[in-house]
């Protein structure tokens, strides 16, 4: 057994996309009709056949409660690894990205959370 796909919901698929890829730099894997909404997966560059996450469409009333709740309680929905923190974080910055946490050590992690315009806060961490 092996993670291969993973998801966050999103308010605005489109959006979601543009975000995802031209603020994060994440690439377009799949974008497939359904219907009113699509099967809309992004990859890392670094790991284009890697995991996928799926730009899942919160349009599910559990589902728009669920982020909405986390997002009030500051819980962030996923998290993404990354080389440099305070790199990358001044990269976002520099993008126009929201930080409601900057770059902040715990224990032998250093963490920085942000909000994805989709409606969800992103956790970015460095090992």
């Amino acid at each position: 057994m092996k993670i291969t796909l993973t998801s966050v919901f999103v308010n605005d698929q489109d959006k979601a996309l543009q975000f995802y890829t031209d603020v994060l730099g994440f690439i377009k894997k799949n974008e497939i009709p359904i219907g009113e909404f699509k099967w809309l997966t992004v990859v890392s560059p670094v790991l284009p056949d890697g995991v996928e996450l799926l730009l899942e469409p919160n349009n599910n009333p559990a589902a728009s409660t669920y982020q909405k709740a986390i997002f009030e309680q500051g819980i962030p929905a996923t998290a993404f690894n990354v080389d440099d923190i305070d790199k990358e974080y001044e990269r976002l910055l520099s993008l126009g990205v929201r930080f409601v946490t900057p770059p902040a050590q715990a224990g032998t992690v250093k963490n920085a959370v942000f909000d994805d315009t989709c409606g969800n806060l992103i956790q970015i961490y460095q090992l």
